[in-house]
């Protein structure tokens, strides 16, 4: 009886085991063929993003500091036609996160669903067609990564509704951060650059600059 019990018992261990091998299996290959999906894509439309998209250089620093952190609750304002927020989906779909984004114009907006299609990240993406001044205030967080590309006067303000909802060791990334002649961009920097609970750089990238201010313990 004890023999046929443990008998049982190695058989459904083995097949628990060959699922979860064939689990992994699969959703390696899914992840595999995603990763050919997603960088095809980014290669082939590499010269044709316009409308206000960062370059394809700060799209790679995004990802790369997206799983690097292992970010999953990641935020953007400012979608654009969907350059950066593809880029910040793949870097989830590895960290097993997702993006949340905000654009304000429909056009743009409609255009980056079909973008994020084609790219094949859809499925990481919760994209907002709304006034990130008003949808930002209310969001709940808490968020590991914030990505903002949008209205450069309302920098300091997106940081500061954002500031406590911040994870640990979290991270507040700003574009064009190297663009000298903005009194907004310096004004922000000047703030973020003092405040006691973050730790702010610069990454030069393709030469427009991402302010990067990660939080760390008080």
């Amino acid at each position: 009886m004890k023999r046929q019990i443990l008998c049982r018992f190695a058989g459904m261990l083995c097949f628990i085991a060959m699922s979860v091998a064939v689990l992994f299996a699969e959703t390696g290959e899914r992840a595999a063929d995603l990763n050919v999906k997603v960088s095809e894509f980014l290669a082939h439309a590499r010269r044709s993003w316009w409308d206000m998209n960062v370059p394809y250089e700060d799209g790679k620093i995004l990802h790369d500091m997206v799983v690097k952190g292992g970010f999953q609750n990641i935020l953007e304002i400012g979608t654009s036609t969907g350059h950066s927020t593809i880029w910040l989906a793949w870097a989830a779909s590895k960290t097993g996160g997702k993006v949340t984004t905000i654009e304000i114009d429909r056009k743009r907006y409609e255009k980056a669903l079909q973008n994020f299609k084609k790219a094949g990240v859809d499925p990481y993406i919760d994209a907002h067609l709304a006034d990130a001044h008003e949808l930002v205030p209310l969001l709940r967080g808490p968020f590991d990564f914030v990505f903002c590309d949008a209205d450069k006067e309302w920098y300091l303000q997106y940081f500061k509704d954002l500031q406590e909802k911040i994870s640990l060791g979290g991270c507040f990334a700003a574009h064009n951060a190297l663009w000298k002649r903005s009194s907004d961009i310096r004004m922000f920097l000047e703030y973020v650059k003092q405040v006691p609970d973050f730790r702010t750089r610069i990454e030069k990238g393709s030469g427009e600059g991402i302010s990067v201010s990660c939080r760390i313990a008080k």
